[in-house]
């Protein structure tokens, strides 16, 4: 039986319980045991072994809920063939790990490149120190003449006809995790340059289809998210009855104050992801100001949308979830300005995504029976810092992971 107490400068569960200044944790197989002040719990256990991490702060680890790490990244990354297409995926979530990530949302959209199944994926996996969910999708691409593929049909192509196809759309479905990219309705530039996809932002559904599709991920108990964004893909997706907006990039103000009547969530996307440019500080703070649950995420790999204010990107290199903290730490910023409490803030890196996920009642935060799911670092992740390197330990059930002291 592994347990152990940990120390910290400061605690910051984002939690009812807040910030804890000398906050320490009982650690027990893996779960949060015990949580409180150092000199409260030393005196309860003082036989425990202490970690002494009393220079740096705690905080749960990171969790990224929109990324394309295991299929699109490794042939974007490396001249990987079918058989060394997992283990680049393996060294790009080593990577994610490193940076203070625990838990993914990876979407599973179909490529002509990659004919693997949902299960390939999920077996790739198992024996790695992450909490993985996949949402199953179908994708469209901007090329010039538009590509279409799913989670089903692998690396064939369908028509988009096919993407409203009942009995497609339910195997889609049934098979997905989470409400990630289930659909796209603008069409995706991908991680292709402009000229490639001149059709990017292009409408695919029709409000019919649209509800029908919705339909049936209700019917089924699912939730169903949706790419979308500029005005006209954001009104087709709230009366559709879409339950999370993945980027909105181009959401107008009175857009806002319907889905936050409607309770969409969203999951905004600071560095791209669509044709439009993408979710500014000033933004993610409209969404705060509705009490939307948004979460921050990177959709990596990614080549940066250039010429923002808030992104600090040179060119359009692919970047990946390593730059997590970097792209969240403007509004994050803004919050803080906004007098928005630390923990609060911490939630669109954490429990908002943990949420979306489906895993809150696992971790995203730090709290007694949690998965002990937390970092060592020098500031708190995005608000205070932004490199890896200043991430000192990774704990994944309360093992140690990552170690940089």
């Amino acid at each position: 039986m592994m347990i152990y107490l940990i120390r910290s400068k400061k605690l910051v569960t984002v939690s009812h319980l807040g910030t804890l200044v000398d906050g320490a944790m009982v650690i027990e197989n893996g779960k949060i045991a015990e949580i409180g002040s150092f000199d409260c719990l030393k005196g309860k256990f003082p036989n425990l072994d202490v970690m002494d991490s009393s220079d740096y702060v705690i905080t749960p680890s990171l969790v990224d809920c929109h990324t394309h790490l295991l299929e699109f990244a490794p042939t974007s990354l490396y001249p990987v063939t079918p058989e060394t297409h997992f283990s680049a995926g393996k060294a790009i979530l080593l990577q994610a790990l490193s940076a203070g990530i625990t838990a993914l949302g990876e979407q599973i959209c179909g490529n002509p490149l990659c004919d693997f199944s949902k299960e390939d994926y999920q077996k790739a996996v198992l024996d790695l120190p992450l909490d993985i969910s996949f949402a199953t999708t179908s994708i469209s691409i901007g090329f010039e003449n538009l590509a279409h593929f799913t989670a089903i049909t692998q690396s064939r192509g369908v028509t988009q006809y096919d993407l409203s196809d009942p009995v497609l759309v339910q195997m889609i479905a049934h098979e997905s995790d989470y409400p990630g990219e289930n659909i796209f309705i603008n069409a995706t530039p991908a991680n292709f340059t402009e000229k490639d996809v001149p059709r990017a932002g292009e409408i695919i559904y029709t409000l019919k289809e649209l509800k029908k599709v919705v339909e049936i991920y209700h019917q089924l108990g699912k939730r169903i998210g949706a790419h979308v964004a500029g005005e006209e893909g954001i009104k087709l997706a709230l009366e559709a009855g879409i339950d999370v907006l993945h980027h909105a990039h181009g959401m107008t103000d009175e857009q806002i104050k319907f889905a936050a009547r409607q309770g969409v969530e969203i999951v905004a996307t600071p560095m791209g992801g669509t044709h439009l440019p993408p979710n500014s500080p000033e933004e993610i703070l409209k969404f705060f100001q509705k009490d939307i649950p948004v979460s921050i995420s990177t959709d990596s790999y990614l080549p940066p949308y250039l010429g923002t204010s808030w992104l600090p990107f040179q060119d359009q290199a692919l970047k990946g979830p390593d730059v997590l903290m970097l792209i969240a730490q403007p509004a994050m910023q803004l919050l803080k300005k906004q007098h928005y409490d630390e923990n609060e803030i911490l939630a669109l890196l954490t429990d908002n995504p943990a949420k979306l996920l489906g895993k809150g009642d696992t971790f995203g935060r730090l709290g007694v029976g949690l998965d002990a799911n937390f970092l060592v670092a020098e500031g708190i992740p995005g608000l205070e810092i932004t490199e890896i390197d200043q991430i000192k330990t990774v704990f994944y059930k309360g093992v140690k992971v990552i170690n940089r002291k």
